[in-house]
């Protein structure tokens, strides 16, 4: 590689190529989707509705989307042979394992390239299906059909609990589904991406895209937050806490973040849903959390552009709504796997292979391979 050449260690700065599905406003704290802030559409929108936008470039004529819910619920159905081998999948894995292995199962061969919007909706739909009966069995119980006539985000609450979804805990996740379906060239999508552009199959790069969400630092952190506030217990062990934790160099999850330098806009409107759906005790001891680490970590780091993450009020909505901890991972994943069908097919329809090179730092050409010396030499 040539001396010239700039490096960026985590391509920070470094744009990959181009793209009309979401603008990630770092310095101005905004999400755009297809022309549309996040904070205009949240909450309120059907999932579905923001399904449509991502895919299709504009709003539907109606909400929720017909043509997405129509497509959605007529996906939910398993084909016989996939049934039978999420079934045979041991019980008792984590539910983000199992996921994985559920959506590689999803890949039998008939997934070619380039991606189709049918295979977006089949991904988009089934996943959270196989998901929940693999939960189901794993707890003892028998599978439930999923409800042609509730909405993405309903039937999953549905079949997760196997009872009507509390109409509240609907409008909060729905919230919650809206601003996790795509954030531009996040890890998991870039994996998805890389993927496509090698020309694989939509199930392939979806399990490369979710097997990035496996690490903490992108996806993964909502049920340590709540690790978190079960550790602080009360508001007014906040102060102690945060301290105790950053004397010890240990993370208070749900701070920071690599692109904005300023509040999410997801955040703050994560916050808000929390307010609606949580006991407002947790809310009162999460905002007390937050104030004191942030107030912590600024004094800590004068002149940090630190603040909360989208990560932090996830939690709270997340376990308002009945989510298990070892769930929420995956919740995030089935809320992205529209923004991941959107940049599978934008990719596929102008590719190029995604090749970046790595600055080589080793020694020299100039070694020497050591040969062992032969029988009866000195």
């Amino acid at each position: 590689m040539a001396e010239s050449v700039t490096t960026a260690k985590g391509l920070a700065g470094v744009v990959v190529g181009s793209s009309r599905i979401s603008d990630v406003g770092g310095e101005t704290g905004t999400l755009v989707y297809r022309g549309f802030n996040v904070r205009e559409l949240v909450p309120g929108t059907p999932y579905e509705s923001i399904v449509h936008l991502l895919l299709f470039g504009d709003p539907p004529s109606e909400d929720p989307s017909r043509r997405i819910s129509e497509a959605l619920a007529a996906a939910r159905t398993l084909p016989p042979a996939l049934a039978e081998a999420a079934d045979a999948l041991p019980a008792g894995k984590p539910p983000l394992e199992a996921m994985r292995t559920l959506l590689s199962m999803m890949g039998d061969g008939t997934y070619g390239y380039p991606p189709t919007l049918e295979q977006g909706y089949e991904l988009i739909a089934r996943l959270p299906v196989l998901l929940t009966r693999y939960l189901r069995r794993s707890r003892g119980e028998d599978p439930i059909d999923s409800r042609p006539g509730l909405g993405q985000v309903a039937n999953y609450l549905a079949m997760l609990h196997g009872t009507d979804p509390d109409p509240a805990h609907v409008r909060a996740l729905t919230g919650y589904f809206d601003l996790l379906a795509d954030h531009g060239m996040n890890p998991s999508t870039f994996a998805l991406t890389i993927g496509i552009s090698t020309q694989t199959d939509l199930i392939s790069a979806a399990t490369a895209a979710l097997s990035v969400l496996k690490g903490p630092l992108h996806g993964g952190a909502p049920s340590l937050v709540v690790q978190m506030l079960d550790a602080v217990g009360t508001a007014d062990r906040a102060e102690t806490y945060v301290a105790e934790q950053l004397e010890h160099r240990r993370l208070l999850y749900g701070f920071g973040h690599r692109v904005y330098k300023v509040e999410d806009p997801r955040a703050v409107l994560l916050h808000q849903l929390a307010r609606d759906v949580a006991d407002p005790a947790r809310v009162h001891l999460a905002e007390a959390v937050e104030r004191c680490a942030l107030e912590a970590l600024h004094r800590a780091r004068p002149g940090a552009r630190i603040y909360t993450n989208v990560e932090y009020y996830s939690a709270v909505v997340l376990e308002a709504v009945g989510i298990p901890r070892d769930c929420m991972t995956p919740t995030f994943a089935l809320a992205r796997t529209a923004g991941w069908v959107a940049h599978a097919l934008e990719q596929a329809a102008d590719n190029r292979v995604i090749r970046p090179d790595v600055r080589y730092e080793g020694p020299g050409s100039g070694r020497t391979w050591p040969r062992p010396r032969g029988a009866g030499e000195p």
